[in-house]
């Protein structure tokens, strides 16, 4: 049940140059410090993921983790966390993606989902589409179907879209 009417947006606090000077942070811990708005995302999200016969929901580290876990439960589905190199126990696979200045690159353990699953993939943020991309090559790679892509924040103006065309997306909150 949402609380329809809640302003998401007003629930997230800007953070000018932060981490470097020119940028503007859209910080989302106030909106999960209120109960109501914490709520209403992941209600949302959930929405969003029912009758897309979600088997498991993939985040990444570490904001991805926070609501992603909770859409997960709404939907009876399984999670799966995708992590920086290294913080993983067992068999990974990795996918890389690029950074202003390099590479990066996020793994899953080789088990984590089965060939034929449906998989919605979820993050706080889309911004240049990097990351997310990513997550769906993972997903990709072990078999699995994207049945969605989920974010709280969409930085349009970053068209991080275009790295995800041909997926269906869902933000929350454009700026």
């Amino acid at each position: 049940m949402t609380n329809a009417g809640i302003d998401l947006a007003a629930h997230v606090r800007d953070i000018p140059d932060f981490p470097k000077e020119g940028i503007l942070f859209r910080d989302i811990m106030p909106l999960l410090q209120d109960p109501k708005a914490l709520h209403e995302a992941v209600d949302r999200l959930v929405e969003y993921g029912v009758g897309k016969h979600v088997d498991v929901v993939m985040g990444a580290e570490a904001r991805g983790f926070i609501l992603g876990a909770a859409v997960a439960y709404g939907l009876g589905a399984g999670f799966v966390c995708a992590r920086k190199p290294g913080k993983l126990p067992h068999e990974t696979i990795h996918a890389e993606y690029d950074l202003e200045y390099g590479t990066d690159r996020l793994e899953v353990h080789a088990d984590a989902i089965k060939p034929g699953q449906n998989v919605l993939v979820h993050d706080d943020l889309l911004a240049t589409g990097g990351t997310a991309k990513a997550k769906v090559e993972l997903v990709e790679k072990l078999g699995g179907k994207v049945v969605g892509v989920a974010f709280i924040i969409e930085l349009a103006s970053l068209e991080g879209r275009k790295k995800l065309d041909g997926y269906d997306i869902y933000s929350l909150i454009t700026y």
